[in-house]
């Protein structure tokens, strides 16, 4: 048996997206993989379990244990909508002191397939973390904003979809500099965080660990710029089997970049609701319905002229 630890950190307010998340990576778990899940949140918020508990019962190879956090980052800055769970991430070396390396993830995600291999052959021994490079430097405004930081933008990692070596970040005491940085005013909040203070000691891991809307966007469009950092077999594996990250619009709120394999894996959990699934896109439905003529035909010249470019 294989066991994968794995850490997820939200508030009331995505319980029903964690649920599918966490149906998506027991889905695809192989037969001797067992993931031990732990859910971080605020001991000030009473957290919604009824459906989390049930995850067990549709998927025996797992099991679900609950962290409460104090309220060390109450205060912290929220900016686009991303709120104080975000900074929970920053203590897993302290609040799940059980394994060595574990791992992070956002539950705007769906996964396609099993993380044993990822978790095992992960070599952290000279590292703090892991995760997928963001590109950051390929955008303008944030190469400008971390070039005002001092920071490298080239090097920096998404946050979302990580491995913490959490044995030598409690050996180097790496955790006080989380903390410690946490009041600041962040554009990228605990991706910055973590960025800054690992910086030097960051594992690069492959896009299939974090397939990020960005990223899928640039492997139509500018995929030469991705070559750069990847082989196009890396890249086709992670558009086929890689964590499906919803870094942008949510799929359960809008329209967005492969939306479908989020309700595809809604539709396949035991916890969907054909009414909600009905109203969404009888809703989208109608909001397309209600489009202006002008406002058609530029959603045709955008398909047909930019949806087509190679």
């Amino acid at each position: 048996m294989k066991i994968v630890p794995i850490v997820f950190a939200f508030d009331n307010n995505l319980v029903l997206p964690a649920c599918v998340c966490i149906s998506s990576l027991l889905m695809n778990a192989k037969e001797n993989t067992f993931y031990d899940i732990f859910i971080l949140h605020s001991e000030k918020a009473k957290l919604g379990k009824t459906e989390l508990d049930k995850i067990p019962h549709y998927y025996p190879n797992c099991k679900i244990q609950y962290r409460v956090v104090d309220e060390t980052f109450d205060e912290s800055f929220e900016i686009r909508g991303i709120t104080t769970p975000a900074y929970y991430r920053l203590l897993i070396p302290e609040l799940i002191p059980e394994y060595d390396k574990i791992i992070y993830s956002d539950v705007d995600v769906i996964f396609r397939s099993d993380l044993s291999d990822f978790y095992l052959s992960t070599d952290m021994k000279d590292y703090y973390i892991a995760g997928v490079n963001s590109l950051a430097h390929l955008i303008p405004k944030n190469l400008a904003y971390y070039k005002r930081m001092g920071v490298d933008a080239r090097g920096i990692i998404y946050s979302g979809n990580l491995i913490f070596n959490s044995k030598k970040i409690i050996e180097d005491e790496i955790i006080p500099k989380f903390r410690s940085l946490a009041l600041n005013k962040y554009k990228f909040q605990d991706m910055d965080i973590l960025n800054i203070v690992c910086e030097g000691k960051i594992k690069y891991l492959s896009p299939e660990f974090c397939l990020t809307t960005y990223i899928s966007n640039w492997t139509i469009y500018n995929r030469s710029e991705l070559n750069k950092f990847w082989k196009d077999e890396i890249i086709d594996r992670a558009l086929s089997k890689g964590i499906v990250h919803y870094n942008g619009q949510k799929p359960w709120k809008g329209l967005c970049v492969n939306f479908d394999i989020w309700w595809e894996y809604y539709r396949k959990s035991p916890f969907f609701d054909e009414k909600f699934y009905f109203d969404f896109f009888y809703h989208k439905l109608n909001e397309l319905d209600g489009l202006s003529l002008l406002k058609r035909i530029k959603i045709l010249v955008r398909y047909f002229v930019f949806g087509r470019r190679k």
